[in-house]
């Protein structure tokens, strides 16, 4: 086989994976035959394993397409690029027709087997161009090569006469493979560099670092895939503008995109009651799917929520790109992975493009090619991860964001931009105005808890003999968390609850209270007792002397607003401090003792060569505390209760000063707040104080007294971010929120919102008196909180008592299915997320008989458990990545149908069978698959919508007469390109267009002199 046949693509480790797909994942039977298998014996879509549909081939076979011209090689133009697609997808499916063994197809040879195919699918090259058709013939050589390796792997006998052609086909992929990196095609380089950037990418995030896991020999670091834990990211509820004249039509249909908003007149307890039901809680979904709807995420998480370590599993899944579906966003995206902590320890300037790898400390950055990173970029093919806004000094924040901005106006296709941050460093509008949506990761609740309990304990027995003494301080620690609130409280973050685990079991099962005497066990446990217990033969150095010098190092950095350090400034600190700590003295010399502290303490690392920083910011915070209580800088502290870097330290110093100290600190802080003219430093101020009222164990009455009192004048909250910030406070916070009875629906909603924010089972009575509330937004609100408080405690306290009426049910657990079953509460509506398995949701609809269902990011594997359900009425199917059609709701009542799934090749061809549909909500891109002909007679309302890189929306309009000549109001809804337009002139065939919405401005509409005076076009620019 000459070397330009696999030119037209990369190497091994890009094909390999996609044609691997082709195949079952299992080789059929136990290998005890006496004769090889059949080819079409391995083939994934028939027989019965198969897990490949025809649309499936497809779409592969489009990947390979645009796999291949990626190289920079435009060997066909842009549109043969299909006709090739679908030649070669003809081609790969006649795998399944051939009556050649494995060991046949091997004998033949490349070239031949190529042939052998070609024959099979009865030549469907014939009509592609001179140039498509060579490079068709290229890439099938190029697979029929990774295909014949796979029969040489995944045969299940073992014939001595494949031995040599085994060694054979191996050695030709890696001389194939060297010759491309050696002597690339023109604009193949960058192909080449990425087959050495992404397995680098994805060794270097694999790997998670569990903190307190540091005693025996148990690991300190265990795999991602093992350790990640998919938390929620929940923000505010998206709102789609759509004329109050709809509302009859879709109330109370529910737009999976966001909430209608009602414009011009309408009447208002309509609207009222329409807004209600659409509102009723805000968007949520699991937090590695947040890009997959949203080219631009802002994410907010406290210290410790599993925000880095999301960056982390985003990049290792795109670098991978052997993606389950769920993922499948991510394909043939670049990582770049940009820790802000790292890119600005020394105030440089922030990266362009060509130097993201060096300033991220990648190795690789001095072997890239030319201008790779802006090629990458501009063909909107990058996952940009910017992590930790709030690690950058606050007066480098602007420069910061005119850095993203700079980079988002260069790069405005379809790359992802995923930016992390603590909830207060940055305002609630900082990127609103350029495209971001502001989600924050959710405190883990009770299953999350338990899941990573045991999880941790898992890794801790790695490498141990100690299996049964762990099971029984797993076991212990799970009832703990169960049934102490304040323990509950604590444990609702990975790194918190890692470190309530380590002290779990390096205290044989005894647990400090409160997080101030966590803090100091942690570190007790760190400095010291890890290394006697190792009987390492270290000098006997106390817990005090440790501390001091490490304090002293914390401080600096809070005090300058950085997390890292040059490593001759921490020696500088140290050095000058040696002389009042003699015991550290007695070490050596500033050099001698720092290294100490990095090899031994477990608290400090080196991220890059001559850079420290601590473990976590946590600890960062919680030392810099001590230090400024010790020097009594309290003035100092309160001085910066504006400045979010400075929140934990002031907390953390309230738990550690002396009580007149601690008063002079409230104090301050009122006076502080009492002084501010900015309404929201104020709230800030009168927050923070109230928040530290958790940690005062002792306190002046009047003062505590004084803090409620201002904390009071923000109750009840104005708004769902003064909610949310309330709930902060913790616990103290449910004793100053007013009760269910003289407040409005809105104050109630709000109230509801910041007392199921906050992580204690005390919420849970405080929550009940609403429970009988009359609003749909405020019981829609008490079932979206249940996941986060006991399920059975919950569910007899406050989901018992709701008034079912116009309420969605949300449920994200089996367990809330059998809640509902014992309760046997009448449920019509339900809202079923991702933790829901088919089987449960499967037993529970056979005793039920819902109107309307939702599946919003649901891991259903199918459709079939809705057979049967004749009362079913409307459905929505939102982004459920697993679906692969369909068929399963034929002949059911459905009147309302959305499908806006998360797989872009959804089957939706049985559509027909449904023909009592009156609105349809549908991705462009399926009216592809949708046979030609007039469907669906009853249907009156159409939306349709499209994502950046699906096809032009003015394709898809000319087939909108043809399928649904009954349409009175239709909807189109996506971004159109800058320079493009829409031509509605089609529509104009429509007799009954009563309302036509385009979202875009009119000067990109064209045809509308074509339509109808009695039409009404309505542009959402």
């Amino acid at each position: 086989m000459e070397p330009g046949i696999i030119g037209s693509r990369l190497a091994s480790a890009a094909i390999g994976p996609l044609v691997r797909k082709l195949f079952v994942t299992e080789g059929p039977g136990a290998g005890l035959v006496d004769k090889p298998i059949r080819i079409s014996g391995y083939v994934s879509f028939r027989g019965e394993k198969r897990s490949l549909t025809e649309s499936d081939l497809r779409s592969l076979a489009g990947k390979l397409v645009r796999q291949a011209l990626r190289t920079g090689e435009r060997a066909v133009a842009a549109d043969e690029q299909q006709a090739v697609a679908d030649a070669l997808a003809a081609t790969l499916h006649a795998l399944g027709d051939l009556t050649l063994s494995d060991v046949e197809a091997v004998r033949l040879g490349t070239s031949a087997f190529a042939r052998e195919l070609r024959r099979a699918a009865d030549r469907p090259e014939r009509e592609l161009t001179a140039d498509g058709t060579y490079f068709y013939e290229r890439l099938l050589e190029a697979a029929c090569l990774h295909i014949l390796h796979f029969f040489t792997q995944r045969s299940t006998f073992v014939a001595h006469s494949l031995v040599a052609q085994t060694r054979g086909i191996a050695e030709l992929t890696a001389k194939v493979d060297e010759l491309i990196r050696r002597d690339p095609l023109p604009g193949a380089q960058d192909a080449a560099f990425e087959a050495e950037y992404l397995p680098y990418v994805a060794r270097r995030h694999a790997k998670l670092t569990i903190y307190g896991i540091d005693l025996g020999s148990s690991p300190t670091r265990w795999p991602l895939d093992a350790a990640y834990l998919s938390l929620e990211a929940t923000g505010l509820p998206a709102v789609t503008p759509v004329p109050a004249r709809w509302l009859d039509a879709a109330a109370p249909y529910d737009h999976p995109s966001g909430v209608f908003q009602v414009e011009g007149a309408v009447d208002v307890d309509r609207a009222e009651q329409v807004l209600e039901a659409l509102a009723h809680a805000p968007a949520s979904q699991p937090a590695d799917q947040a890009l997959a709807g949203s080219r631009r995420v802002l994410l907010r998480g406290e210290a410790g929520s599993g925000k880095t370590t999301l960056v982390q599993w985003l990049a290792v899944s795109a670098a991978r790109q052997d993606l389950p579906p769920r993922m499948a966003y991510l394909e043939d995206r670049v990582p770049f992975v940009l820790p802000l902590r790292t890119l600005t320890r020394h105030g440089e300037r922030l990266p362009a493009p060509r130097d993201f790898l060096t300033a991220a400390g990648c190795p690789l950055g001095g072997s890239q090619p030319d201008g790779w990173a802006h090629r990458v970029l501009a063909a909107g093919r990058g996952l940009v991860l910017v992590d930790g806004i709030d690690e950058v000094p606050d007066a480098e924040r602007a420069r910061t964001r005119t850095w993203l901005r700079d980079l988002m106006d260069l790069y405005d296709g379809d790359n992802r931009w995923l930016v992390t941050s603590r909830p207060s460093a940055v305002g609630m509008d900082w990127l609103s105005e350029d495209g971001f949506t502001e989600l924050t990761l959710s405190a883990m609740g009770p299953a999350e808890t338990a899941t990573f309990i045991r999880r941790w304990h898992a890794a801790a027995r790695q490498g141990t003999d100690e299996d049964e003494e762990l099971e029984a301080y797993e076991a212990q620690l799970l009832a703990s968390v169960r049934l102490k609130p304040d323990l509950g409280r604590l444990a609702t973050n990975p790194l918190m609850c890692g470190l309530i685990c380590a002290l779990h079991r390096d205290r044989r099962g005894y647990l400090p209270h409160g997080r101030k005497d966590l803090y100091e066990a942690a570190l007790s446990m760190l400095l010291s007792r890890r290394d006697r217990e190792r009987d390492m033969r270290l000098p006997d150095l106390r817990e005090a002397p440790q501390l001091d010098l490490l304090q002293r190092l914390a401080y600096w950095l809070i005090k300058n607003g950085r997390t890292e350090m040059d490593r001759s400034r921490a020696e500088d600190i140290i050095g000058r401090a040696l002389p009042a700590v003699p015991e550290a003295a007695a070490l050596g010399g500033a050099p001698v003792v720092f290294e100490h502290f990095l090899q031994r303490s477990g608290l400090l690392r080196e991220p890059a060569p001559g850079t420290v920083d601590f473990v976590h910011r946590t600890f960062q915070d919680f030392l810099g505390a001590r230090a400024a209580v010790e020097d009594g800088d309290f003035g100092l502290l309160t001085a910066h209760a504006g400045d979010d870097q400075w929140e934990d330290v002031i907390r953390m110093a309230v738990a550690l000063a002396r009580p007149a100290e601690r008063t002079a600190v409230f104090r301050d802080l009122l006076a502080l707040g009492d002084g501010s003219r900015d309404g929201r430093v104020q709230a800030r101020i009168y927050l923070l104080a109230a928040a530290c009222l958790e940690h005062a164990t002792t306190l002046d009455p009047d003062v505590r007294a004084a803090v409620e009192e201002r904390t009071a004048t923000l109750i009840p909250p104005r708004s769902e971010q003064e909610a949310r910030a309330l709930a902060e406070v913790g616990p103290l916070v449910l004793g100053l929120l007013p009760g269910a009875e003289g407040l409005s629906h809105v104050e109630a909603h709000h109230v509801v919102i910041a007392a199921s924010h906050v992580a204690s089972d005390a919420a849970i009575p405080f929550l009940s008196q609403f429970a009988k509330s009359a609003s749909i937004a405020v019981r829609s609100q008490l079932v979206w909180s249940w996941s986060r408080f006991g399920s059975a405690d919950y569910a007899d306290q406050v989901i018992a008592h709701l008034d079912p009426a116009h309420l969605f049910y949300t449920l994200r657990s089996d367990e809330h299915l059998r809640q509902l079953d014992r309760l046997g509460i009448r449920v019509e509506q339900l809202d079923i997320r991702s933790g829901v398995s088919a089987e449960a949701l499967t037993g529970f609809l056979r005793r039920r008989s819902p109107t309307r269902i939702k599946l919003l990011a649901a891991t259903v594997p199918d459709l079939c458990f809705l057979e049967g359900q004749t009362a079913l009425a409307e459905l929505d199917l939102s982004h459920c990545p697993h679906l692969k059609d369909i068929s399963p709701l034929s002949g059911l009542p459905l009147r309302h149908l959305s499908v806006i799934s998360g797989r872009p090749d959804l089957d939706v061809s049985t559509l027909p069978e449904l023909p009592r549909l009156v609105s349809l909500d549908l991705q462009l891109s399926a009216l592809d698959r949708l046979p030609a002909g007039p469907m669906l007679p009853e249907l009156r309302t159409l939306i349709l919508n499209w994502e950046d890189g699906e096809k032009r929306p003015q394709e898809a309009v000319r087939r909108i007469p043809e399928l649904f000549p009954g349409l009175e109001r239709c909807a189109l809804l996506g971004d159109v390109a800058e320079g493009d337009h829409v031509d509605i002139t089609p529509l104009a065939g429509l007799a009954g267009l009563a309302r036509l919405t385009v979202e875009t401005s009119r000067d990109r509409i064209r045809g509308t002199h074509r339509l109808p005076t009695s039409v009404h076009l309505e542009c959402l620019p």
